[in-house]
């Protein structure tokens, strides 16, 4: 009774917004992540974002009270703690991996940007996000990229505010919806639905655990931890359902471009247009900066010089492997982060019931 009694609410919604601000990044934003893994099957979406919902609500109370339970240890590794020493192992080493490989599908991401909205080639859009992206780390702007990361919850509200206008306007072509299944199919991140919403999650909680868990370590109760997981997941849900409503009521045209949003942006005002490109822009700088830091602060051959070296490196990687479609790699490089998980969040899962059938 204490302990619920020591529950912060602003501390609850401290969470829930971090664990909001993760899930719905960048590459969400741009509607192509909802489009593939959820609209792609029409009205099957529904039933996929339900067990989102409810794999979300499990996996982020489990993480975010395990680090929890586990704050007084400084070095506590939660790969090794759910998966054992060997799998965990493999598991840490991965990250890096994880983070590049997300860094080019957002480079790509900002080359897409660039030229729905600009006109502007692919390739210099891309281009310009690599160099503003080392730019940043090898000058160590860092108060830079921490100012626009507080771009995510302007992002979050557009979106939301975007998909209610977009469902509101355009209900009334949810009967045409079964007309443009085979656009749609064509889009779909596997080959069953029923596998779609499982690699979901694996691409969610892999990329994210070290966070959640981090965010549960800075819990004061177990309580704001477990609540928090419980209200972002919730929240997060809905984001989900009105924009692949969104996206469902205009399959016709959205379902063809790279950022299906950045369409129904415009096609709201092309004000609203302006300013989402704007903010997606540089939604993925910050995204992309954040993940450059994680990667390179690893590596420490060389000394200072060897760093800005191995940086510059990266940068060109992945501005090339950038220069692919942003939507073939969505469909590409998202499914295989989400397989390469699934490991991982089966050690969760069995984790996280083993606690609760535990005889107290």
């Amino acid at each position: 009774m204490e302990q619920k009694i020591k529950c912060n609410k602003k501390a609850v919604l401290k969470f829930s917004g971090a664990f909001i601000a993760w899930v719905i990044g960048s590459g969400f934003a741009t509607g192509q992540e909802v489009l593939q893994f959820f609209t792609s099957y029409g009205y099957r979406s529904y039933i996929i974002a339900l067990i989102v919902f409810f794999g979300f609500l499990f996996l982020s109370e489990v993480l975010l009270v395990t680090g929890y339970d586990h704050r007084m240890e400084p070095p506590f590794n939660h790969f090794k703690y759910f998966c054992g020493q060997k799998l965990g192992m493999v598991y840490s080493c991965l990250i890096p991996v994880i983070l590049i490989l997300m860094m080019f599908v957002l480079i790509s991401g900002a080359g897409a940007t660039f030229f729905q909205y600009y006109g502007i080639q692919h390739y210099i859009g891309s281009a310009f996000m690599s160099i503003a992206v080392l730019c940043a780390y090898l000058i160590g702007f860092e108060k830079l990229v921490k100012i626009v990361s507080s771009i995510g919850p302007i992002i979050i509200l557009f979106l939301l505010l975007m998909g209610i206008i977009t469902v509101i306007k355009d209900f009334d072509n949810i009967s045409q919806t079964p007309k443009y299944e085979s656009i749609l199919s064509r889009m779909q991140s596997s080959p069953h639905w029923i596998l779609s919403p499982i690699l979901y999650l694996s691409l969610n909680f892999l990329g994210g655990s070290m966070y959640f868990t981090q965010l549960g370590i800075s819990a004061d109760t177990r309580q704001e931890a477990k609540y928090g997981a419980l209200l972002g997941g919730f929240i997060v849900m809905v984001a989900i359902v009105i924009i692949n409503t969104s996206i469902l009521l205009n399959a016709e045209n959205a379902a063809t471009l790279a950022i299906p949003m950045l369409f129904l942006a415009q096609k709201i005002s092309s004000v609203f247009g302006s300013i989402f490109s704007i903010a997606l822009i540089l939604g993925m700088f910050s995204s992309c900066s954040t993940m450059m830091w994680s990667v390179c602060n690893r590596f420490v051959i060389g000394g200072k010089r060897g760093n800005q070296i191995f940086a510059v490196c990266i940068a060109i990687f992945t501005f090339i492997l950038g220069l692919f479609s942003f939507t073939e790699l969505i469909g590409i490089v998202f499914p295989l982060i989400g397989y390469m998980g699934l490991p991982f969040v089966i050690c969760v899962i069995y984790k996280g019931l083993k606690q609760i059938l535990k005889p107290h």
